[in-house]
């Protein structure tokens, strides 16, 4: 339902951050990472999975959409449940879970608090033909600044233009300018 949050950070913990949208407050659940890439920040813009279960509605926010991604990738794999994949996503960077899990190095998976033999090996098990070679890793090395990309592309595609011409249209084009620019200017080249 939600995609992302944007908007002022009214309170960040290592655990959690509220984000003021709009005059309403969003508690999300962050990982360590999230928290230190927006800790000094006054806005933010968090990447968003709901979990909803029986006793709770959870929101968990992701500075990057390639950490949201790796975090959907550990939640399908089984005993791997929502608080396990924060832990993991708060104890490695998702390059350094990637490249684990693409040279089966269980035992660094191992490390993460609350993970065992049997789990980290399913979980390379499960996960190696899902990272390997897959855009996970660039997406992590992208800046902020290549979300406005995104939604440029976004924005093509509800145009109805196809999304891989929207995609070549916007790649070549400087990540610095504004959404709206970069779809001024992608509409020049389609």
């Amino acid at each position: 339902m939600y995609e992302y949050i944007s908007g002022k950070i009214a309170t960040v913990t290592p655990a959690n951050a509220v984000i003021d949208c709009g005059g309403v407050g969003y508690l999300l659940e962050i990982t360590l990472n999230t928290y230190s890439a927006i800790q000094e920040k006054e806005e933010a813009r968090l990447w968003v999975h709901e979990v909803v279960r029986e006793d709770a509605y959870l929101l968990y926010g992701f500075y990057t959409t390639a950490e949201r991604a790796m975090f959907r990738l550990l939640l399908g794999v089984s005993g791997v449940g929502a608080a396990t994949a924060r832990m993991m996503l708060s104890s490695l960077s998702v390059e350094e879970l990637t490249n684990a899990i693409a040279s089966q190095d269980a035992k660094l998976v191992q490390r993460v608090k609350g993970i065992g033999a049997k789990t980290a090996q399913r979980i390379v098990l499960e996960l190696q033909d899902k990272v390997s070679g897959n855009s996970t890793v660039a997406l992590s090395q992208q800046s902020p600044v290549s979300h406005n990309k995104e939604e440029a592309i976004g924005a093509l595609v509800m145009l109805g233009f196809p999304k891989p011409a929207a995609e070549k249209a916007v790649q070549s084009l400087d990540g610095k300018l504004s959404v709206e620019e970069l779809i001024k200017e992608a509409l020049r080249r389609i």
